[in-house]
């Protein structure tokens, strides 16, 4: 909440879950002014603070803190920090320290920083969760290397972002990235997207085409949800990666390419082998390095480091200018499952911009699904071994008078997966 104000107030900000953190930020960049708690969940603020200063770091440091330690502030002030502030904090009070805090050469207009921060927004976030800075590590690793990528992960987890994030840090940067949606192909449709086609060679062609390989070319494509190929386009896809050439329906001429491939999927991929829906020889030719997507509630020190984000970009889109989230709907947030991940709260937040009425969020405008006490029929519903699952898929289709939207929200997974399982299942639909 505190970023998004000063942001507001024209400051270019960054923040740090804990001690550790900072040191790599404080490492990085530099800083006109420092905003610590006291309490931080590895070291205290005064740890930090002493650290800075044996190393004759003199960066203005602002101590947050209850009443309670206040104590414990002025000595962190003997210790070098400039100020301290207590909690709950006073924007307007925050504000006069700061800027007493800050040299007046060194600040940047609010016209300045504003246009400046603007220019540089980001489009996704990584967290600072244990789970996320282990998914972005093992990024870093993989991305430099040609390896197939395997993205496993839940829907709305943020796959296609990671894939990107692998193309930026990777030696194709500089050459297309092209994105696919195996999910929403249909079957017969399939080959002309990765292959391209001639005019004429099938009713409907009127024009050439270029396909993903072709597009591709130098650079990387991106597969979301590859489980859902048929049989036939997995082995025709395969021969493509082998041979690293194609051959456009009603064309008689090879064109080489040049991909690095990553995949994504929200299925097990091992059990579709089991079954013979998934080829072992593909399987084992996209998955060179698969790395594992955190959903929300494995990171739930990100939830409302992910809901600010998505207000900021709520606020530009919507022409809106909130501030935050109350304290009550900060901690609903935190308490909900987010079945649907960051496309779930991402949604959530753009609507609940759409419909405040003050500065901040409150839990009306986050609605009584999200307000709602954590013991739900949620709970009762989650998804185990394939007998339980079927059973519970026909109950909550019984119980939503086969309302598939709100069975999904039943069984606590997205329409998507809703829809793979009646497929699987061969419930009738």
């Amino acid at each position: 909440m505190l970023k998004t104000w000063l942001k507001k107030k024209g400051f270019e900000v960054d923040t740090a879950g804990n001690t550790a953190r900072a040191r790599k930020l404080l490492n990085g960049h530099s800083y006109h002014l420092i905003l610590s708690d006291l309490r931080l969940p590895d070291q205290d603020g005064i740890h930090l603070l002493t650290e800075l200063r044996k190393n004759h770091d003199q960066t203005p440091f602002i101590i947050m803190t209850s009443y309670a330690e206040i104590q414990s502030a002025v000595q962190a002030m003997k210790h070098g920090a400039g100020d301290y502030i207590t909690k709950p904090i006073q924007p307007d009070e925050l504000l006069k320290k700061i800027q007493e805090n800050i040299l007046p050469e060194t600040t940047t207009s609010t016209e300045q920083t504003a246009a400046k921060t603007s220019g540089e927004t980001l489009q996704f976030l990584e967290g600072e969760s244990e789970a996320a800075r282990q998914l972005y590590n093992y990024v870093q690793l993989v991305a430099p290397t040609q390896m197939s990528v395997l993205i496993n992960g839940a829907s709305g987890t943020g796959k296609e972002y990671v894939a990107h994030r692998i193309h930026e840090l990777s030696k194709r940067a500089g050459k297309p990235f092209i994105a696919i949606d195996c999910g929403s192909i249909p079957k017969e449709l399939a080959a002309s997207e990765f292959f391209g086609h001639v005019k004429g060679s099938f009713t409907g062609a009127l024009n050439d085409k270029t396909g993903a390989f072709e597009e591709a070319n130098g650079g990387t494509l991106f597969l979301d949800e590859i489980g859902n190929l048929s049989y036939e386009i997995q082995v025709q896809l395969l021969r493509a990666l082998q041979e690293r050439h194609i051959r456009p329906i009603g064309s008689n001429k090879e064109i080489p390419v040049d991909i690095r491939l990553i995949s994504a999927t929200n299925e097990n991929l091992t059990e579709a082998l089991e079954k013979g829906t998934f080829r072992e020889d593909l399987y084992h030719r996209i998955n060179e390095f698969t790395l594992h997507m955190p959903s929300l509630k494995e990171r739930p020190e990100d939830i409302l480091l992910f809901a600010n984000f998505f207000l900021d970009q709520a606020n530009r889109e919507l022409g809106r200018n909130l501030t935050g989230f109350d304290t009550e709907a900060s901690e609903a947030l935190q308490r909900y499952a987010w079945p649907g991940n960051l496309r779930q709260l991402k949604n959530i937040v753009k609507r609940a911009t759409l419909l405040a009425q003050g500065e901040f969020i409150t839990p009306r405008e986050l609605g009584e699904e999200i307000c709602m006490p954590t013991k739900n029929i949620q709970e009762s519903l989650t998804l185990h071994d394939e007998e339980t699952e079927k059973r519970r898929i026909l109950n909550a289709l019984q119980q939503t008078n086969n309302n598939k939207s709100q069975a999904a929200k039943l069984l606590g997974i997205d329409r998507k997966t809703l829809y793979n399982k009646l497929k699987l299942y061969n419930i009738l639909q």
